[in-house]
C-alpha cells in the first residue's frame, strides 16, 4: 500500500503540470521545469525501492518508434510505463509505413488517434521536429544525431544523488561534441553546473549549442569553458564524462576519429587531475581502451551503472509529467 505521505509529497511536485509537452531538447525546459523532473525522478526511484506501486499511467499506450539500435532505451521505457500502469508497444521504423515512404505528417497523425504518446530514437532531429509538428500527443526525443534529452536527465539526477547538489559542481566532458554532449551542457548549464568542455579541433559542439549554453549559464550563475585542452577542463573537476569517439552514423569516419581523439582518453593521469572525489560518468555503450580505460571506467569513482539504472526513473519522472 502507498505511503500517505510519500503520496502527498509526489502529488504535491505533479501540481506543476507538464502534460502534454514534447520533449525534444532539454533546452525547451527552464530550470525550474528540469529541477521538478528531477525531483519527481528522485520520489518515484523512493516509491520504487520501497515497493510502493504508484500507477497513474494506467489505461494509457506509448508508441515507441525505434530506426537506431538501442538497449539502454528500448528496456528503460518498456519497464517504466510497466511499473507506471501503462503499456510500451515496440516499433521498427522499418517495419512501419514510414519504412516505404509515408509521410511524418501523415504517421504523426494516425499513430496520435493510436496511443498517448510517442517515443522515437532515430537519425534526424528534423524528423522528430515534424513529427511534433502534426502529432495531438507528446513526442518524447530517445535520441538523434543532434539530440539526447533523456540521458542528459539522467546524467544530472546522478550527478545530484552523488553530490547532493548540481549548483557549483564542476563538470569536465571530454571528447566528441556530439548529441549527447550537446544536451548535457545544456542542462547543466540551466542547472548551475560549470561547464568545461574539451574537443579536438573540428569536433566541437555546434556553435548554436554553445552560444545557448553560454546564454543559460549567464542566467543560473554558471561558467563555460570551452576548449581544445583536455587537461585544462579536467583541472579540479567534480566530474568526469566522457563518451564514444565514434557514433552510430560515423562508422566511415572511425580510423580518422581514433587519430584525432587520442589525447582525449579519460585514463589514470587524466582522473588525477581531477577532484579526489570526482565521479567518471558515461552513457554507454564503452569502448575501453578508447575513450576511457578499464582502471577509470570499472575503479571506484565510476558511476556509469548508477546513471544507466537513472535512465529509468528519469523517464518515468518525464512519462508521468507529459502523459
Amino acid at each position: 500500500m502507498m505511503n500517505v505521505k510519500i503520496l502527498e509529497h509526489y502529488q504535491k511536485l505533479q501540481s506543476q503540470s507538464l502534460k502534454g509537452k514534447d520533449v525534444l531538447r532539454v533546452d525547451e525546459f527552464t530550470g525550474e521545469e528540469l529541477s521538478y523532473l528531477l525531483q519527481s525522478a528522485l520520489q518515484l526511484k523512493e516509491m520504487q525501492k520501497n515497493g510502493h506501486l504508484y500507477q497513474p499511467l494506467k489505461g494509457k499506450t506509448l508508441g515507441m518508434i525505434f530506426d537506431k539500435a538501442s538497449t539502454r532505451t528500448r528496456v528503460s521505457f518498456e519497464v517504466g510505463m510497466y511499473q507506471l500502469g501503462g503499456l510500451a508497444m515496440f516499433m521498427s521504423g522499418k517495419e512501419l509505413q514510414l519504412g516505404r515512404g509515408e509521410p511524418i505528417s501523415d504517421t504523426a497523425k494516425v499513430l496520435s488517434r493510436y496511443v498517448d504518446a510517442i517515443m522515437i530514437r532515430t537519425y534526424s532531429h528534423a524528423d522528430v521536429e515534424l513529427l511534433a509538428e502534426h502529432a495531438s500527443i507528446p513526442i518524447i526525443n530517445g535520441l538523434t544525431d543532434r539530440f539526447h534529452p533523456c540521458q542528459a536527465l539522467a546524467d544530472m539526477l546522478t550527478i545530484l544523488e552523488h553530490k547532493g547538489k548540481l549548483e557549483g559542481v564542476k563538470m569536465a566532458y571530454l571528447g566528441d561534441g556530439n548529441n549527447v554532449a550537446a544536451s548535457l551542457v545544456l542542462a547543466a548549464a540551466a542547472l548551475g553546473v560549470e561547464v568545461r568542455v574539451a574537443t579536438p579541433k573540428g569536433y566541437e559542439l555546434e556553435v548554436e549549442v554553445a552560444e545557448q549554453t553560454k546564454l543559460l549559464a549567464a542566467k543560473s550563475g554558471a561558467k563555460v569553458i570551452l576548449t581544445n585542452d583536455p587537461q585544462e577542463a579536467s583541472s579540479g573537476a567534480d566530474v568526469l564524462y566522457t563518451d564514444v569517439w565514434t557514433s552510430m552514423g560515423f562508422e566511415a569516419e572511425n580510423e580518422i576519429r581514433m587519430k584525432a581523439f587520442a589525447d582525449y582518453q579519460v585514463n589514470e593521469q587524466i582522473a588525477k587531475l581531477a577532484d579526489p572525489d570526482h565521479l567518471f560518468m558515461h552513457c554507454l555503450p564503452a569502448h575501453r581502451g578508447e575513450e576511457v580505460t578499464a582502471g577509470v571506467i570499472d575503479g571506484p569513482n565510476s558511476v556509469v551503472f548508477d546513471q544507466a539504472e537513472n535512465r529509468l526513473h528519469a523517464q518515468k519522472a518525464i512519462l508521468a509529467a507529459v502523459m
